[in-house]
Parts: C-alpha cells; sequence; structure tokens
C-alpha cells in the first residue's frame, strides 16, 4: 500500500505541461475496434485507466505495442468477438465503450457491466435506448451489458431524455457500423464527445456535429489511423487551482484554452489573476481570495470533476460559497475529509455551504475518489505542515505523474510505501 505525503504552505511556481485526455483516450482506444486496421495512437497519459483500456483490446484479440511512454500502436484486425473477463471491466467506468465497438463490428455485444468512481446510480439506459433505436435487441443488468442486430444496423433517430456523455459516444461508435444516417438529438458537448469524433473521421467516418446538441453519423468501412488526444482539461485545471490555493504563479502548457473557460471565469471571480495564450495560462493568486458560488452543468458550463477541488479553494478563501451538484448523487463524500483539515463546510444531498477562512490545516486524509483525491493533494500543498493522503490509487486511475509534476513545481511531496513511514 502506498501513500502520499505533503509537507505545504510552499507557492507553487514554474511550468507544468498537461497530458492528454484520460476521458477521450479511454474512449478512442476502444473505438479502434470498429476501424478493422492498424491505429497509432499518440499523447496518451501514463494512467492506469489507459492501461485497463489496452488489456481489454488484448483480451479480444487486438495486437497492441507500445511505441513509447505516450504512445501506442493497436491493430485491430483480428479482434474477435469474445468475452472480456467481469474483473477487467469493473476496473473503470469507460469500458462500457466496449459495447458499442462490438455493437458496430459484430452487431452483437455481451460485455460486463463496468466499474469506475462510486457517485452513486449511473445508470446506462440512455446507452441501451441508442442501441434499440439502431435496430438491437438490447438490454442491461447490473452484471451484464447485451445487444443483438441479427439483421445488421440502421441509421436512425435517437432522442436522449437527458444530456448523456457516455450515451453519446456509445451511439456515434455504434452508428458508424449502421446502414443510413443516424441522428443523435440531445448528444452531449464535451470536448471528448468531439475528439472520439474527430478520432473516428480520421479513419473514414462520416460525423458532422459534434460539439453541438444534434450530431448527424453516417455508416461506412473505417480504416486505421493516426491520431492525437487532446489535452486534458480536467488536469489542467487541477493545476490551476493548485497555484491560486498557494498563492503560487503557474504557467499550464499544452491546452486549449476554449475548454477552460468555466475554470478560468470562476477563478477571476475569485481573485485570481488568469493570463491567456495560445496553447496555455498563467495563474497566479494574491495573498487572499474571496468566496463564489459554483453549478455543476454538462459541458460548456462548470464541470463535475472540477468542484472538489474548487471546493479546496473555497475554503482557503475568504467569506461564504455554495456549491450546486446536479450531476452526481456522491460528489460531496470528501466533505468529511476537508473537515479533518478544519474547513467549515456542510453538504446536504446536492448542495454544500462553505464558509471560508483562509486556512486548512494539515491531518491524515483519504481520497475517496479521484477528483476528490486530487483536491486533498492540492489542500495538502496548502495547508502548513504534514498532510498524508492514503486510498492514492483512486489518484493514480486519472493523473499521471501527479507527484513529480508538483515537486517540479516546488512542492514537497512524495509518495511512499506504508511499511517506508
Amino acid at each position: 500500500m502506498e501513500k502520499i505525503i505533503i509537507d505545504g504552505g510552499r507557492p507553487l511556481q514554474g511550468r507544468v505541461k498537461v497530458d492528454g485526455m484520460k476521458n477521450a483516450a479511454s474512449a478512442v482506444i476502444l473505438a479502434s475496434i470498429v476501424t478493422r486496421g492498424v491505429c497509432i495512437i499518440e499523447n496518451l497519459p501514463k494512467i492506469k485507466e489507459v492501461y485497463v483500456s489496452l488489456d481489454i483490446l488484448r483480451a479480444v484479440g487486438a495486437d497492441v505495442e507500445a511505441i513509447d511512454e505516450n504512445s501506442v500502436r493497436i491493430d485491430t484486425a483480428n479482434v474477435a468477438d469474445r468475452p472480456v473477463p467481469a474483473e477487467l471491466m469493473s476496473k473503470m467506468r469507460a469500458s462500457y465503450y466496449l459495447a458499442g465497438a462490438m455493437l458496430a463490428r459484430f452487431h452483437r455485444t455481451d460485455v460486463a457491466f463496468p466499474g469506475g468512481c462510486d457517485f452513486g446510480e449511473r445508470p446506462v439506459d440512455q446507452h441501451i435506448k441508442a442501441f434499440r433505436a439502431l435496430g438491437a435487441d438490447a438490454s442491461s443488468d447490473s452484471e451484464h451489458i447485451e445487444a443483438t442486430a441479427k439483421n445488421g444496423l440502421v441509421g436512425s433517430e435517437i432522442y436522449f431524455d437527458c444530456v448523456t456523455v457516455g450515451g453519446t459516444i456509445n451511439a456515434m461508435i455504434a452508428a458508424v457500423g449502421a446502414e443510413g444516417t443516424t441522428v443523435i438529438n440531445n448528444a452531449a458537448r464535451e470536448p471528448h464527445v468531439v475528439d472520439v469524433a474527430n478520432f473516428l473521421n480520421t479513419c473514414g467516418a462520416r460525423i458532422s456535429g459534434a460539439g453541438t446538441n444534434v450530431i448527424k453519423v453516417r455508416g461506412g468501412e473505417l480504416h486505421g489511423c493516426t491520431y492525437d488526444i487532446i489535452p486534458d482539461m480536467l488536469e489542467a485545471g487541477t493545476y490551476m487551482v493548485a497555484a491560486a490555493a498557494t498563492r503560487g504563479s503557474v504557467y499550464v502548457d499544452g491546452i486549449i484554452p476554449r475548454h477552460i473557460v468555466a475554470i478560468s471565469t470562476k477563478l477571476t471571480e475569485m481573485g485570481a489573476h488568469i493570463e491567456e495564450f495560445d496553447d496555455g495560462v498563467l495563474v497566479s493568486a494574491p495573498e487572499r481570495l474571496h468566496g463564489t458560488n459554483v453549478k455543476t452543468m454538462p459541458y460548456p458550463g462548470f464541470p463535475t470533476d472540477m468542484q472538489p477541488l474548487m471546493a479546496v479553494l473555497m475554503c482557503l478563501s475568504d467569506g461564504r460559497s455554495e456549491i450546486n451538484e446536479t450531476i452526481y448523487d456522491k460528489r460531496f463524500r470528501y466533505v468529511e475529509e476537508l473537515k479533518r483539515m478544519g474547513a467549515r463546510i456542510s453538504s446536504d444531498g446536492h448542495y454544500a455551504e462553505i464558509f471560508g477562512t483562509g486556512v486548512l490545516y494539515p491531518a491524515s486524509v483519504r481520497a475517496v475518489d479521484l477528483r476528490a483525491g486530487a483536491a486533498m493533494i492540492v489542500a495538502g500543498l496548502a495547508a502548513n505542515g504534514r498532510t498524508e493522503i492514503e486510498d492514492i490509487h483512486h489518484i493514480e486511475r486519472g493523473y499521471s505523474d501527479i507527484v513529480e509534476k508538483f515537486r517540479a513545481l516546488g512542492a514537497s511531496i512524495k509518495k511512499v510505501n506504508y511499511t517506508d513511514v
């Protein structure tokens, strides 16, 4: 078992390079199944979720070869309709993209239910609705997602009852294997939806409208390609918040500034200084920030994955702040960990109220999920004294070299085995 130890209270200074987006990488990797060829995927983050996605490909017969630490060569010519161990599928939420990819290629799928962080009920009913609209007999339970299209998939109109990123991506992947045109209504607009569409188009698909709420997909044969994953806006947001929380000055490099507008806007409202460049932002903060209100929304609104980090910054600011969480039921499980550090915060379901005192205190805390774990790191960096964070496997699902990157910015941070302490 490992944990992270931080001796906080040091302003972060310097430049940090953002990796490829976690949420795009896993989807693109599994979508490569529909190409029946060789894909070279570049700018992959070095995280467990990427490695699990590649293991899933190997399980169905793909040939996967590492080119370097951020690039792989994937040959899906010999992929077969075979089961993937449930234990492997349960290691991440994005494994459900295997269902859409196998349905597109083989017109049937039977995959184990996905895993990932526990944020409450996250049903796949909209995925099933999309598969049915394409002509498949589809169903799901607590253990499996199944779909069969005996007569093949047929392009159709898909109407999502709610905005769903996973459902939109799965529908796009499945629809490239359908005859005719599919129209996806009430589609998610997130950057990784656009990235998956761009990948499929580079492979010969004809997808238009990605980034809007109506996406059109025209089915057809796909081929392999070389593709570069977009930068991770959530990793960028993490370092932006860390710069403000430690009253430092950090240049966050290798990003797409329009993807982080919601984050930049809130930091500016709180009194941080944001200077935007072509592919980066410089974030600095005065001695004290002030509170604000955040309501999480689908993109381009404020991302739910950033709200635990914003909660930390609110605790370190002056005055009252509010968070209204509209996406996930269990996002506020980190509140008890922040209270260990002296936070004045109360939560009730989808709402939290924070009374910022400008200070947090070192403590022993847990990473209860991926982004909450990143928030604990930022809290520890800002607190004067030693903070220890356990259950860091959650953090490593989504951040590549996070300890090394913060150390390069001047933080006193290390990862140790329990037996080493």
